[in-house]
Parts: C-alpha cells; sequence; structure tokens
C-alpha cells in the first residue's frame, strides 16, 4: 500500500506544476466542497497517472481542503479510488452548506 501510494501521490511532476498551483489557489482559493480556505490541495478531476497529459490543464483542477475533502469527494474515502462526479457532487454539497438550517 505504501509504495502505490507514494508512486502516485509523489509522482514526478511538470516543473510548471507549482507555478500552475499557485495560480489555480489565487483563483480559486476555498474548498468547492465545504468552502474552507485553509489547508487546500489542488486535486485533479481526472487522475494524472491515467491521463498525464491533462497535469497542467486549468480544467481538471479543483480546490479541495486536505482535511476531509480531498479523500471523500476527490478519492470516495481511498487515495487508489477517484471519483467521477466530483465536481458535481462538490457543487451539490457545497449548496447544501450554505444553505444549512441554523437555530
Amino acid at each position: 500500500m505504501i509504495n502505490w501510494f507514494k508512486k502516485i501521490r509523489f509522482a514526478t511532476r511538470s516543473p510548471k506544476w507549482a507555478n500552475i498551483r499557485k495560480q489555480h489557489l489565487e483563483e480559486h482559493p476555498s474548498c468547492a466542497a465545504c468552502g474552507r480556505d485553509k489547508k487546500l490541495e489542488v486535486h485533479h478531476i481526472k487522475p494524472v497517472h491515467i491521463n498525464p497529459d491533462l497535469e497542467l490543464d486549468p480544467e481538471n483542477l479543483l480546490t479541495l481542503c486536505a482535511d476531509p475533502c480531498h479523500i471523500i469527494f476527490g478519492h470516495l474515502m481511498n487515495f487508489k479510488s477517484y471519483n467521477n462526479e466530483v465536481v458535481r457532487d462538490c457543487s451539490v454539497y457545497l449548496r447544501k452548506v450554505k444553505n444549512r438550517p441554523m437555530n
């Protein structure tokens, strides 16, 4: 498990990745699922290990908080998996969070 996780999680990134990531976070500074603005990750909608040509494509990036939304929405509770409907799922959840009833 650890070797597989490291291979995917710490895959070699393009030298341009750091700048793309920074620019994405500047343009999308909150979690697409819960709205938080701390400890953010840039999630690849279509995984890099499956679609390496989309690594730097802004249309393939989504901001998620590191805990818990990245694992829940991005990977369906297992980093070996990915969520084909992550954008829709995050949108639905964020709408519910913004409209939740409060006492």
